[in-house]
C-alpha cells in the first residue's frame, strides 16, 4: 500500500478496513470501521483533513482532496464522508461534506463547500458546483446538478444494501490479502 505521511501525520484505520495496494493515501485521513478503498484511488489529506465513516466505500479511480485554509476561508474545506456511503468509480470529491447513506454515481464531481444531506443519490456524471446543499431523500442529476425527484422506498433501501455489499466484498478481499 502507498500509505504516506505528510508533515508527520499518517492515514489511520484498523484491520477491518480494506485499502487496495494500488491506492495512494497521504496525510490526515481517518477511515471508519469496515470501510474500503479500491484500486487506483488517490486521497490527499495534506492541506486539510479527510474523514471517511463506517461501512463506506471509495471505488476505483476516485480522487479525494480538500481546500486549504485561506484569509477569506480560515478553516478551508475538509472532506467528510458519512457512514454507509458508496462512492462510485472515477468520482471526484473536493472539500465537501457527504452525510449518511449516499450513493455518488460513477464519474460525478462534488466540489468545495457542498453539503449532501443523508439519503441522497447523485447520478453518474453529475456536477455539483461549489456551495450547494442537496436535500435529503432526492435523486440529483445533471451538470450542473438539479433535483430530479424523490427517492423511492426501493432506492432508499438500496443505499444501505449497496454499502453492505461492499462490506462483504472487502471482507472477501481481506481474506485473500492477509
Amino acid at each position: 500500500m502507498a500509505i504516506r505521511s505528510y508533515k508527520g501525520v499518517m492515514p489511520s484505520f484498523n484491520s477491518s478496513v480494506y485499502v487496495d495496494e494500488s491506492s495512494v493515501l497521504v496525510g490526515d485521513i481517518k477511515l471508519g470501521d469496515n470501510s474500503s478503498v479500491w484500486p487506483l484511488v488517490a486521497a490527499r489529506g495534506d492541506v486539510n483533513y479527510i474523514r471517511i465513516g463506517e461501512r463506506s466505500n471509495i471505488q476505483d479511480g476516485s480522487v479525494l482532496h480538500l481546500s486549504r485554509a485561506t484569509k477569506n476561508n480560515p478553516d478551508g474545506y475538509p472532506l467528510i464522508i458519512g457512514d454507509d456511503v458508496t462512492v462510485g468509480h472515477k468520482v471526484m470529491l473536493h472539500g465537501c461534506v457527504l452525510g449518511n447513506r449516499i450513493l455518488v454515481g460513477m464519474g460525478a464531481i462534488v466540489m468545495d463547500n457542498v453539503t449532501v444531506e443523508d439519503d441522497v443519490i447523485i447520478g453518474g456524471g453529475s456536477l455539483v458546483p461549489p456551495n450547494k446543499r442537496l436535500e435529503s431523500g432526492y435523486l440529483y442529476v445533471g451538470s450542473p446538478v438539479k433535483q430530479a425527484r424523490p427517492l423511492t422506498e426501493q432506492e432508499l433501501a438500496f443505499l444501505k444494501i449497496s454499502a453492505d455489499n461492499y462490506v462483504q466484498l472487502k471482507d472477501e478481499y481481506l481474506v485473500e490479502v492477509y
